[in-house]
């Protein structure tokens, strides 16, 4: 196995130290790098790189990202999460943002998922379906 590969694999398991019932932990993201900065790891750089970016691969399977022509209200985006979190089987936050590209509709971005129910969506697949 290569250092690259076992220096991503313990950056896994830190980030598996970082969750508190199944989400990313501020407080234990603090405290797994305060042990990395206090451990006499041979690469502790290459070892936080990984680390930063297991922990952005994380935060974005948490998150989904909503962007919407006009803003959503607090109630459509609490449905959302309701209706994320229980398809994905995990706590997912949902994060609102304009979008006045889409028209109508919605794109949702949920890790490398991405579920695109908006008008500009179904032109441009059926621009691409033409040619």
């Amino acid at each position: 196995m290569t250092k690259d590969k076992k220096i991503n694999q313990f950056a896994k398991k830190l980030v598996e130290l970082s969750m508190d019932n199944g989400v990313l932990s501020g407080e234990r993201v603090d405290q797994v790098l305060a042990g990395i900065r206090q451990s006499k790891h041979r690469q502790p750089l290459r070892l936080m790189k990984a680390y930063l970016g297991q922990i952005r691969r994380e935060l974005a399977r948490q998150t989904a990202r909503v962007a919407a022509p006009p803003p959503l209200s607090t109630e459509a985006l609490a449905a959302l999460e309701s209706g994320l979190s229980t398809h994905y089987d995990r706590p997912i936050r949902a994060v609102a943002h304009q979008d006045k590209t889409l028209i109508a509709g919605l794109r949702v971005r949920v890790g490398d998922d991405l579920y695109d129910a908006s008008l500009a969506g179904r032109l441009q697949r059926l621009a691409s379906s033409v040619r």
